[in-house]
């Protein structure tokens, strides 16, 4: 019986000391209501990463971004450059253009898109170009763009997409595309 009774003395002290840590932290806790407005870092409804479920005119799915050098692509999340460079290259440079030599908006972290992220681009009722009507894009070429992603049963083939046509397309990798960077999202492992 007295190990009992020790038992319950320091389940209680135990307890007791619980309830005291408790108290006190609430009282230090303060009001749950907000002290002020929202931080900058606080986000609204309409900033909110998007799922890609979304259909918008390009009025409002285009944001120019980067001080005019990027476009926000609301639809994905992704911001593309907005004057994709007019030169050419084989699939293995295009993927180090984006890379190592691309320096947009004073910033870094380019790459080539995925085939599925490139496409995303493509709207068939497009005319001359394969792109949304009241798209802020320039020098965007009618012709076949590189895309990270390998095509599965070649090892000398990427896939591509050709904004002349709108068609995703399988591309020998020594022959000459242009290259469209892209920042956010993932990109293939193309090495």
């Amino acid at each position: 019986m007295r190990k009992s009774g020790s038992i319950r003395l320091i389940v209680t002290i135990f307890v007791a000391v619980a309830i005291g840590l408790f108290l006190t932290g609430m009282s230090m806790a303060g009001s749950l209501e907000p002290s002020g407005t929202p931080a900058p870092t606080m986000k609204t409804l309409d900033q909110i990463p998007p799922t890609w479920d979304q259909v918008l005119p390009a009025s409002e799915r285009f944001v120019l971004v980067m001080g005019g050098a990027g476009v926000l692509d609301k639809e994905t999340g992704l911001v593309w450059e907005k004057s994709p460079s007019t030169g050419i290259y084989i699939w293995v440079n295009a993927i180090s253009h984006c890379i190592s030599d691309l320096n947009v908006g004073v910033r870094k972290g380019w790459h080539l898109p995925t085939v599925e992220q490139l496409a995303s681009l493509v709207d068939t009722s497009g005319d001359s170009l394969k792109l949304p009507t009241g798209h802020p894009f320039t020098n965007v070429q009618s012709s076949g763009y590189w895309s990270a992603t390998t095509y599965p049963s070649s090892t000398t083939v990427a896939w591509g997409v050709h904004f002349g046509d709108g068609y995703v397309d399988a591309y020998a990798e020594a022959n000459y595309y242009y290259a469209w960077c892209v920042r956010g999202g993932q990109s293939h492992d193309a090495y």
